[in-house]
């Protein structure tokens, strides 16, 4: 069936097979960035997961060369994003607090707002190949909606350094920081991930429910106790001139 000019794309799929639940980010055009539309259809794909009583675990990966790159730059630099940044906290909690453990599958690099995905994660495997940046400060931002759920998450003093800088470091350091699980070689992602599912659905439904809960208690009371503020935070950053004209500067050198 030919979708109407009116109809776009699916960004986000789902799918359920022998007690997973794939999201997977379908994105590839501007590197799975979290768009309105793909944020709005990830919710979606995550709160249908969590109700279908037939899924154990969830596994969010993505297509293309980039797992993701962080918010929507074209969309920020044109729009408030009051909205959007309170979207990013919504969705981190979301994934923190689903009753099915979630496993992130990395396969490309990660940029900004896309960590706190990966760090919103139960478990989260990466490629060896792959590099994390959080580049929020070279646009006169600052990575506070996701801090959320990468400050719980990561050394201190690796924090400090990357936050600040905004440099880039391969998946070896981002595990070694505890933003990652593992890292492993790109040609035994799949298998690692799938050993990990594996192993997943020899739980019981109550006990991978409560044990999660027991898990990630904190890091919801921390993500509720901060969330509007680091929300705002982001909101008022990305309105801010100094932002507009770095993420304008940004897109005419990409184009």
């Amino acid at each position: 069936m030919t979708e109407s000019p009116e109809t776009p794309a699916e960004l986000v799929h789902l799918d359920v097979a022998d007690g997973v639940a794939t999201i997977t980010l379908d994105s590839p055009a501007n590197r799975n960035a979290l768009s309105r539309q793909l944020v709005t259809e990830l919710f979606e794909a995550l709160h249908t997961a969590d109700k279908d009583s037939s899924v154990k675990a969830v596994v969010l990966q993505a297509t293309g060369t980039v797992f993701c790159s962080g918010a929507d730059l074209s969309e920020a630099a044109t729009v408030p994003m009051e909205e959007g940044t309170r979207g990013i906290v919504r969705l981190q909690r979301t994934i923190v607090a689903l009753t099915k453990p979630v496993v992130a599958k990395v396969q490309g690099p990660v940029r900004a707002g896309g960590l706190g995905l990966v760090a919103a994660a139960d478990i989260a495997i990466a490629a060896d190949t792959v590099s994390f940046a959080l580049t929020e400060v070279r646009l006169g931002l600052a990575p506070a909606a996701i801090s959320l759920s990468i400050l719980p998450r990561i050394d201190s003093r690796a924090a400090s350094r990357y936050f600040l800088t905004g440099d880039k470091f391969d998946a070896a350091e981002a595990a070694r920081i505890g933003i990652l699980t593992a890292a492993v070689p790109a040609a035994s992602l799949d298998d690692e991930v799938a050993a990990i599912t594996s192993s997943l659905l020899e739980g019981s439904p109550q006990g991978l429910r409560e044990t999660k809960r027991l898990m990630v208690r904190g890091l919801v009371e921390h993500i509720d106790a901060g969330g509007e503020e680091m929300a705002a935070m982001s909101a008022r950053l990305f309105g801010s001139d100094e932002a507009r004209e770095a993420m304008t500067a940004f897109l005419t050198r990409k184009k």
